[in-house]
């Protein structure tokens, strides 16, 4: 056989010539690729929730599980939508609050930090990046790390309206319901914990209250105030009742230094919710936080171990159901 060595150098050529069209081609589908993931995330592809209807005059508290982090969305009967801290940030956590705030498809949705700590606003960035968020409530200390600067950077990048919420704040809904901010002061805070916000809910003759991350320290303090005058955290006819509470969503992921009895005594609470990651490194909820909450009479709902929670109030009463999604 007659070797051709034309033939064989057109081949190179060619092969050649293929890969080059191969590279440039990738390189294209990448930049394409870039290009769209940029101005369209890929989390916006993420499904809703299917999540049952709310009836007609329904407030609703969601208690969801978000890693070893708080996330509570108050669902006004309004429509409007509360989401009161965004959870530790984690992949799995993130997610699931956005398929949530697409299943509830709120008229308008506000975020809240409570506290500058990275387990209660993880996923707001990627919230703000993808939703459309009215109002940002911000807490009254901030915090040196690229978690919060970044989380504020998004803020500004979208035009977002930010307030900082301290006593006497209140968020009031259309529908009668509000939620009136207790603590911390305006002031004077030096403690990022004991400054998170704390939010006395009202709604037809039910209340709930969100304590962050206080430690007993400070639930004994807002004790003793309201031993002293029991309209202290009025504001106006956003009145705070702290005896007889309903729902109590349990301080600092059930620690150890927190849900004192002096402060479960007051509230009374019939329902406590406590947030916590399953198998985390804090051995959160407390042995000892637990059994004073068993000991306040208080029914208790953990996150680690049911999942989301879900509070019903309808014609002043109200009730308790876990993992309502399909």
């Amino acid at each position: 056989m007659q070797y051709n060595g034309n033939n064989a150098g057109r081949k190179r050529l060619n092969f050649r010539a293929v890969k080059k069209i191969v590279a440039v081609t990738l390189a294209a589908l990448l930049l394409a690729f870039a290009f769209v993931t940029y101005f369209f995330p890929l989390k916006s592809l993420l499904p809703p929730y299917k999540i049952p209807p709310r009836q007609a005059d329904e407030l609703r508290i969601h208690f969801l599980e978000a890693g070893q982090g708080d996330c509570s969305i108050v669902e006004f009967p309004s429509g409007n939508i509360l989401v009161i801290d965004g959870g530790d940030g984690s992949f799995t956590s993130r997610n699931r609050l956005i398929r949530y705030l697409k299943g509830l498809d709120a008229s308008s949705l506000s975020l809240l930090v409570s506290h500058a700590d990275r387990d209660h606003f993880g996923a707001f960035e990627e919230v703000l990046k993808l939703i459309k968020v009215d109002t940002l409530y911000l807490p009254v200390i901030g915090a040196e790390n690229v978690a919060y600067r970044t989380l504020l950077l998004q803020a500004e990048k979208t035009g977002l309206k930010t307030k900082t919420l301290t006593r006497y704040g209140v968020i009031a809904d259309g529908s009668g319901a509000y939620v009136n901010c207790i603590s911390p002061y305006s002031t004077g805070e030096t403690d990022e914990n004991d400054s998170s916000a704390v939010l006395y809910l009202s709604y037809k003759d039910v209340s709930a209250v969100f304590t962050g991350d206080i430690s007993a320290k400070r639930e004994e303090r807002l004790v003793r105030e309201y031993a002293l005058d029991n309209t202290i955290f009025d504001r106006g006819e956003y009145t705070v009742r702290l005896d007889g509470i309903d729902v109590l969503k349990a301080a600092h992921h059930g620690s150890k230094d927190s849900s004192s009895e002096a402060f479960l005594s007051l509230i009374g609470a019939e329902v406590a919710v406590v947030s916590a990651g399953r198998g985390n490194s804090y051995s959160h909820p407390n042995g000892d936080a637990i059994s004073r909450l068993i000991g306040s009479g208080a029914e208790i709902y953990r996150i680690d171990e049911l999942g989301n929670v879900v509070v019903s109030v309808k014609d002043g009463t109200y009730s308790v159901r876990t993992n309502i999604t399909e």
